[in-house]
């Protein structure tokens, strides 16, 4: 599953720099240290907003313009610059574990193309999301399972906190958004009806991201979308 991050494209340096260069960003160093980061603690799938930065690296907009876009102009019509910020750096560090091919799915798909291309970039990005749905929704599913359970999340996170030496500690607070956010991101791609209920809905993923993930060589990342029997 490592073998795309060794060619992960170059990220835009943070805002204030006065010389401006694409650098490596610090998420994918950190990426590359461990297994399981802690990396989706401030957000979903968020698909309106990844179509919107999908478009600007299919653009090739460069580090000014990309600063214009995301804080000037507000392209991701967010109330604070933060959040504007936050969410365009989590979206492009996503889409960057892909290439061009898979963004063109992102921005120019349908809603459920757009949100499985999503999806995609996302549990590559974010192998302990990833590997929840690969080992622990998938058994669900197998034991003919009706709901999922927050104590299955949370037996997932003691396990992988066991099982994973080089894994960060994860304070009270971290643990329950990325448990808000991890079942968010299910329903948001079909995998449970709601984050209310919890119920889980048998879910096929779009045939135009498959293709794509077959042709790229993605195992680790069809392993995790195709849990449904």
């Amino acid at each position: 599953m490592w073998s795309a991050l060794g060619r992960l494209s170059l990220a835009l340096s943070p805002a204030g720099t006065q010389n401006r260069r694409f650098d490596v960003v610090d998420e994918f160093e950190a990426l590359m240290s461990t297994l399981y980061l802690a990396n989706f603690t401030k957000c979903s799938l968020i698909v309106p907003e990844t179509r919107i930065v999908a478009g600007l690296l299919l653009q090739g907009v460069e580090a000014q313009e990309w600063e214009k876009q995301v804080h000037e102009l507000n392209v991701l019509q967010k109330r604070t610059a933060k959040t504007a910020a936050s969410y365009a750096d989590l979206a492009r560090a996503r889409l960057q574990t892909m290439d061009a091919d898979l963004w063109q799915l992102v921005r120019d798909g349908s809603a459920p193309v757009a949100t499985h291309a999503v999806l995609a970039a996302t549990v590559k990005f974010s192998p302990l999301f990833g590997d929840f749905l690969r080992t622990v929704v998938r058994d669900q599913f197998r034991r003919f399972a009706t709901h999922l359970e927050t104590r299955h999340w949370d037996a997932y996170i003691e396990d992988s906190l066991r099982s994973q030496p080089n894994m960060p500690a994860l304070s009270d607070s971290t643990r329950v958004k990325l448990r808000q956010n991890a079942m968010r991101m299910l329903a948001e791609a079909g995998f449970i009806e709601s984050t209310r209920s919890l119920r889980l809905r048998s879910q096929r993923i779009e045939p135009a991201v498959l293709h794509y993930l077959r042709q790229h060589n993605e195992q680790y990342v069809l392993d995790c979308l195709q849990v449904c029997p």
